[in-house]
Formats: structure tokens, sequence, C-alpha cells
């Protein structure tokens, strides 16, 4: 019953058994639930989210490393996590909703410098710290390109 619970959780309720890209496949999944559940906009309530998923995944990121192996593709909790911290206290919109997407799948498939060792963790850990270090960098990237194109008046001042 724990392994099948963890698998459901891990998986996204399925998202990660999509053949092509399933991680990308969450991370719009995840763009689209922010988009659609207006609730979501408010900031403490999706960093609840962003905790809630990363709790999760690491336990049950944990149970499939142990069945599965190291970091499987079907784990995908920790894109949806990921996306969701890129997109806390981001501005309302399509465009910073965008860039959010581009910059975490950028960070999460790149893997520079720290991305790429918090992967190195541990279990679901690693699993999870990798995604939301991605999260993180998309993030402060997304408020970067809207600060310097405020700038030149192509985006509303911040």
């Amino acid at each position: 019953m724990k392994f099948r619970a963890a698998k459901i959780f891990s998986t996204c309720f399925g998202i990660g058994y999509f053949p092509i890209a399933p991680g990308t496949l969450t991370s719009i999944v995840a763009v689209i639930c922010y988009f659609f559940i207006p609730v979501q906009h408010q900031p403490l309530l999706l960093l609840a989210l962003v905790l809630l998923c990363s709790g999760a995944g690491v336990w049950a990121g944990t149970l499939m490393e142990e069945y599965y192996g190291e970091d499987p593709s079907i784990v995908t909790i920790d894109e949806f996590a990921g996306q969701w911290l890129a997109l806390v206290f981001l501005p309302e919109g399509l465009v910073p909703i965008a860039l959010s997407l581009l910059f975490f799948r950028f960070f999460d498939i790149a893997k520079p410098g720290l991305v790429d060792r918090a992967q190195r963790l541990p279990g679901g850990w690693g699993i999870m710290a990798d995604d939301l270090l991605a999260g993180l960098f998309a993030n402060l990237s997304v408020r970067g390109l809207l600060l310097i194109l405020s700038f030149f008046h192509l985006w509303p001042s911040l």
C-alpha cells in the first residue's frame, strides 16, 4: 500500500509514465494548474504547495529509487514543486508564466553548478533538491529579465 501511494504521488498521478519528456509535460501541467486555479496566485499558498510536494517527493522518491534505481524518469513530482517555486511572487500575466517555464526547463535540463551538485544528495533529497534549485534560479532569472525590460520601458516597473 505504501509503495502504491509513493508511485501515485511521485508520478503526479501517472503523468510520469508519459513516454516523451515526462518532466516537461509535468512542468506544463503545473503551469496550467497555476494559470487556471487563481487561488494558487497567492504566494503563501503556492509556497505551502511547494513544501507539501517537496515533502511528499522526498518520501516517495526515496521509495521509488529503492525499486527503480537512481532518479527514475517516471518520478516527476520534483518538476511540479520546482515549477511552482519558479512562479512564486512573480507578477501576473502570460509573459512571466511562460518565462518561468522556459527558465525552469533550462535550469532543470542543463543543471548548472549547484543544481547538478544538489541532485547527488541521497534518495528523494537529491530528486527534489535539484528541481527546487532550478525553480529558484528560474524565478530569479525571470525577475532579472523583467527588471531589465522595465529599464527599457518594455515591461511595467516592478
